[in-house]
Order: C-alpha cells, then sequence, then structure tokens
C-alpha cells in the first residue's frame, strides 16, 4: 500500500480511469436546447440506460438533484429514491445521489444509504450539493443561508454522515447540527477500498476546495479546460495536505462523439443555435448571482458564457468533442492532470452510450496503457504539480 501523500496521489492516478454519467432524471435532459432529445426522464428508459451503462465502460451514475420547475426542467424525479432504483435493476453501477443539506437531515440520510448499500451489495454513494438555487429553499419555507454559510453547512453535514457510518458512539458539536452518543446500526457494507458509502462534492469556489480538501472523498468539478482543472486539484489537494488526506477529482464534460470532427462540431452548433434563450438567460441571472456572491468572486458560473450555460455544468467547456481518437486523447491528458473521473453528459443517451463504449473506451484504455509502459505518467503528473502540491 501506498505510504506518503505523493504515493498515494500517484496510486490513485495510475488506476483506470472511471466514468460517470449524469442521469437525466428530470426533464430537458442536459442541454437547455430545442434541438431534437431523444433521451426521456422517465424510469424505463433510464433502467434501460443504466443497464447498457454499466456494459459500455460506466462505473458511476450520478442522480440530478431539482425539487423544482427551473430553466427548462419542468418536471423532476427525487434523485435518492431514483438512485436506489436504478441500483436495484443493476449489477455493477454504483449510483451517487445528489442531496441538499438543509432539506434532507443528515442522521435520516445517513440510515437511507445505508439500506440503500446492503440492498446493492456496496454501490450506493452520495453527492453533497451546498445548493445555489435560493427558491428550492425560500418556496419550501426552509432559510437561505449565505454561500460561506451554506458550505460550513455541508461540511458538518459530511462529518454527521461519516461519524454515524464509523462511530458507535458517535458525537458531534457542531453549529448546525448535533450527535449525542449515537449508533447507527446497521453500518454499511464493509467494502473493498472504500470505509463506507464515498461521498462526493462538487464546487468551484474557494470554499470548495477547501471543504473538499478536509472532508470529501471525491471533488466535482464544472466542466473546464486543462489550465481551469489544474488550478482547482492544485487548491485542493494543497488543503488536503494539511490534513493528510488524498482527495480524488471528477471533471464534468458533455461529449459529442462521431466519425468525423465536422459532424461532432455541427451537433455542437445546432445545440447552442436552437437554445432556449430564455431559459438559458433565466438560469445564468441565478448562477452568476450564486457565483459572484462568494467572498473573493471565484463561485461556479461566474465566467460562464451564453454557450457555455446552455450544458448548465459548462460541459462543453472540457472540450470532448469530435472523433473518438481525438476524444480519448484529450481524455487522457486530463489523467496527466490528476483527473481520476470523467462525469459525462450526452445528448441521445442510449446511442452515445454505446458509441462511448465500442467506439472510444477502447483508445482510451490503449492510451492509458502506453502512458503506463512509458513510464510517462509519473513525470507528466510532476510536471502539472498533482504530486507535488502542498
Amino acid at each position: 500500500m501506498p505510504e506518503n501523500r505523493s504515493e498515494r496521489q500517484l496510486h490513485a492516478a495510475a488506476q483506470p480511469l472511471q466514468f460517470a454519467y449524469w442521469v437525466p432524471n428530470v426533464s430537458g435532459a442536459l442541454v437547455v436546447s430545442k434541438i431534437e432529445q431523444r433521451t426521456d426522464w422517465g424510469y424505463d428508459y433510464n433502467r434501460v440506460l443504466a443497464q447498457l451503462a454499466e456494459n459500455n465502460g460506466f462505473d458511476y451514475a450520478l442522480s440530478q438533484v431539482r425539487y423544482t420547475a427551473s430553466y427548462g426542467a419542468a418536471y423532476q424525479h427525487e434523485s435518492t429514491s431514483f438512485s436506489l432504483a436504478l441500483l436495484l435493476a443493476t449489477e455493477r453501477l454504483k449510483v451517487i445521489a445528489a442531496v441538499h443539506p438543509g432539506l434532507w437531515h443528515p442522521g435520516v440520510l445517513a440510515k437511507f444509504l445505508a439500506t440503500a448499500d446492503h440492498l446493492s451489495g456496496g454501490r450506493a454513494a452520495v453527492n453533497v450539493v451546498s445548493g445555489w438555487f435560493k427558491d428550492e429553499f425560500t418556496k419550501l419555507g426552509e432559510p437561505w443561508l449565505e454561500h460561506d454559510e451554506r458550505y460550513r453547512r455541508a461540511e458538518e453535514f459530511i462529518t454527521y454522515l461519516r461519524r454515524l457510518w464509523t462511530d458507535d458512539h458517535a458525537e458531534l458539536a457542531g453549529d448546525f447540527y448535533r450527535l449525542h452518543d449515537f449508533d447507527l446500526k446497521p453500518k454499511p457494507l464493509d467494502v473493498p477500498g472504500r470505509p463506507h458509502p464515498e461521498i462526493f462534492q462538487g464546487g468551484n469556489s474557494t470554499a470548495a476546495r477547501a471543504m473538499a480538501g478536509r472532508v470529501s472523498d471525491w471533488y466535482f468539478s464544472n466542466g473546464k479546460d486543462f489550465d481551469g482543472i489544474t488550478e482547482q486539484v492544485s487548491d485542493v489537494l494543497t488543503e488536503a495536505a494539511l490534513h493528510d488526506r488524498t482527495v480524488k477529482f471528477g471533471l464534468n464534460g458533455f461529449l459529442i462523439g462521431r466519425d468525423t470532427e465536422t459532424e461532432a462540431r455541427d451537433v455542437l452548433r445546432e445545440i447552442v443555435d436552437k437554445a432556449d434563450r430564455e431559459a438559458v438567460d433565466g438560469f445564468g441571472a441565478a448562477v452568476k448571482q450564486a457565483g459572484s456572491s462568494t467572498s473573493d468572486g471565484k463561485g461556479m458560473w461566474q465566467d460562464s458564457e451564453f454557450a457555455d450555460l446552455v450544458q448548465y455544468n459548462d460541459g462543453f467547456r472540457t472540450g470532448l468533442i469530435g472523433t473518438p481518437e481525438q476524444i480519448a486523447e484529450r481524455i487522457v491528458a486530463y489523467k496527466t492532470r490528476g483527473v481520476n473521473l470523467l462525469l459525462l453528459g450526452l445528448l441521445h443517451y442510449h446511442e452515445d452510450v454505446v458509441y462511448f463504449g465500442e467506439k472510444i473506451l477502447p483508445i482510451i484504455r490503449d492510451l492509458e496503457n502506453d502512458l503506463a509502459v512509458s513510464g510517462r505518467l509519473e513525470s507528466e503528473l510532476a510536471r502539472h504539480g498533482v504530486l507535488t502540491a502542498g
């Protein structure tokens, strides 16, 4: 087993890249556009999709969390129940349920996820989302906290989950949550490689990066180019080093793979040209306000342009658009910058998941093997600061 922090980082980076997909459990799919989309938000479509995904190289699925209509998503299935249904419909796929502190009690969620973990053979996971959509809280009568306070609450929420899953007499005296000699049984399953269900979080701000370094297993980034993800990896690892921790990194990207680059670029152009402008403008106004509310103005979507917001997690910025060879080369280049997992959005999910598994993933695996055989991975990680951050 790796002994020091750099060795742990190298060990994590040397593992095969993993892949997740955004579960389309809300209407409108993954782009705010009037382009034809054969993706459906219903359960029957998603059950088939989950089975296709686990047979085409996907390791995880992430169920979105929306509680009310917003920006092209008129209907939404609740994330935790939908995730459990997908777990029970699959054999290997790990399903991550996105949840909001403030709308969930962490003890209730810890119990739910422990049960889901037993029912699925240890495949349950959670994405703790601090929240950006004010209406989801205020229209339910819940208080809306300022940006950095939402992250302080989310950090306590994660601490609470981990205590319940690992301690027999859990105690916590925080500013938001309390635990008094609580013993949760059954605990989640003891699965090799993880002490409890994996804890993911997103964000972009300084507060989000610091929180990930202190408490999270995985850090999800919005879509980024090479420089953007390098900065975030460095910041998170610097904080993690202060606590002798290692964090793994997921990067959002919208994938458009076609047999020619021209075909792929034409699809992207059509998506943007047919954008639902009213919905995109409304979304942009809401999220840019959220980004500018951070103490240093580095929140999510702060520098997003109109075209970025058509894919509402900046997925086009990652640049996964082109031929299978072009996409595979770019994905492996992200690996050399510390990315462990690609979180993918797709236009026509059933077709595009199969295209990924049959045409793109084999090239990725060949390129990864070339990196390992040549010994270049470690030098590339060091060159990009991944092994020295902090």
